[in-house]
């Protein structure tokens, strides 16, 4: 998995206001879902991979288009490729701490235990937090 940290700082700035059109409400970027994976430059044309949350995504065309157009924009670049890539899964743990403290997801079933025990103790907090 690539490390956000490893991709050109500019590039990062440039699609910080990319947004999954699903998470876009919630204002967490492209960057911030860990959909980058990376960026390369050579000779004024910018190679970019992208992940995505689901092979089923029905606004991938848009966002890709997005981020092409986004990255192309950029001072020195004179080009701009952006290809989905399917050999590495897109996983929560790809989430910058911000997107993560703004999604909620589920454990996995079997950390549960009893089902209905969970929702209402998490429910119950919602409420009492929700009331504040």
């Amino acid at each position: 998995m690539a490390n956000p940290d490893d991709q050109p700082e500019w590039a990062l700035d440039a699609l910080a206001h990319v947004y999954d059109p699903c998470c876009r409400e919630k204002g967490i970027s492209v960057v911030d879902m860990g959909l980058v994976r990376s960026v390369r430059v050579r000779d004024g044309h910018a190679s970019v991979e992208l992940l995505l949350t689901s092979g089923w995504c029905p606004f991938a065309a848009g966002v890709l288009t997005e981020v092409r157009d986004r990255i192309a924009e950029q001072p020195g670049i004179r080009g701009a490729d952006v290809r989905i890539v399917w050999d590495e899964p897109w996983t929560p743990e790809r989430l910058s701490p911000s997107a993560a403290s703004k999604l909620r997801f589920l454990p996995p079933p079997a950390v549960v235990g009893d089902r209905e025990t969970y929702i209402a103790r998490h429910t119950s907090q919602r409420g009492a937090s929700d009331d504040r």
